[in-house]
């Protein structure tokens, strides 16, 4: 018996399915860690966090920074992180806190001659404030960091995913214009105008094309009003400034009403941003749908 279509969205959660792909090639780092603590006189991730002697935790803490991890780190999406970067990032995940948002900042504060010494400090000061909290052993094996590892790949995935896009619509517009002939330039950096941020620029001789670049894979929520209300935002700020706003937004399920935007152009795909391969020709038709309004703003003096 064929199987009910439920929705022409996609219901399957193909962030959960490719963050979890890439958690379980992130397990042999965690792994070549464990096997360096008992290279090191402890029986397992638990004792090390539990170790009493200070001095000890901060020298094998010292040690692990300084020399090869013996294994691949791997962001949001799927992209190998230097080997520093990784044995950082991952000593902090374990310890439950975000490295680059909140430990980073207070490395300025903590003693030490070197940026290793530092962090090294730092992370065993964690250890000291966790360990209490998490005393039984389970709570620092596999399948307890593979969580901890999963949500944090989570949230950095949203802002890589972010960039990728961004770096999609300049890579389109370029092609297009050379292709074109359009006497236009793509500015290869973000540009920020009254606290709001425009991810992509189109340059001309006189002025330019702010174009915010706006995802969503959920569907409902409060969070969708403050979706389009950010956008609305982008719209404004950009206007208010003598600047045409040309929004991408790639959502699977928008409820926004166009017409409020007072928007003359947007550019809309109705896909699940995760679905990366089926986005990159939906978005090159719509930009190059809007040609006319290349070819007036190259040709105004």
């Amino acid at each position: 018996m064929p199987q009910k279509k439920i929705s022409p969205f996609v219901v399957d959660n193909l962030r959960l399915q490719e963050l979890a792909a890439i958690v379980e090639q992130n397990k042999p780092f965690y792994d070549a860690f464990l096997s360096f603590l008992q290279r090191n006189g402890y029986a397992d991730v638990a004792a090390f966090i539990h170790e009493e002697d200070s001095d000890k935790a901060r020298s094998a803490i010292e040690s692990y920074l300084s020399n090869p991890a013996g294994a691949t780190l791997h962001d949001g999406l799927g992209r190998p992180y230097t080997n520093g970067k990784a044995k950082w990032y991952f000593l902090a995940w374990i310890l439950r806190d975000a490295p680059a948002q909140r430990l980073e900042p207070l490395l300025r504060s903590v003693n030490g001659a070197t940026l290793e010494e530092k962090k090294a400090e730092l992370i065993n000061y964690l250890r000291e404030f966790v360990g209490p909290l998490f005393p039984g052993s389970e709570k620092w094996t596999w399948p307890v960091v593979s969580e901890i590892m999963l949500a944090r790949l989570e949230g950095s995935r949203r802002a890589l995913k972010g960039t990728r896009f961004e770096s999609l619509v300049r890579r389109l517009l370029t092609e297009l214009f050379s292709a074109k002939g359009v006497n236009l330039t793509v500015g290869e950096k973000q540009i920020t105008i009254s606290d709001e941020t425009y991810d992509v620029q189109v340059i001309s001789g006189q002025s330019k094309i702010l174009i915010p670049v706006k995802t969503r894979e959920t569907m409902g929520g409060g969070h969708a009003n403050l979706f389009t209300r950010d956008i609305h935002k982008a719209i404004t700020v950009a206007q208010e400034n003598g600047y045409l706003c040309i929004p991408v937004v790639i959502a699977e399920s928008w409820g926004g009403d166009l017409s409020s935007l007072h928007c003359e152009h947007l550019v809309y795909i109705q896909a699940n941003p995760n679905q990366t391969d089926e986005i990159g020709p939906k978005l090159a038709i719509e930009l190059d749908s809007l040609l006319p309004v290349w070819n007036k703003f190259a040709e105004e003096k």
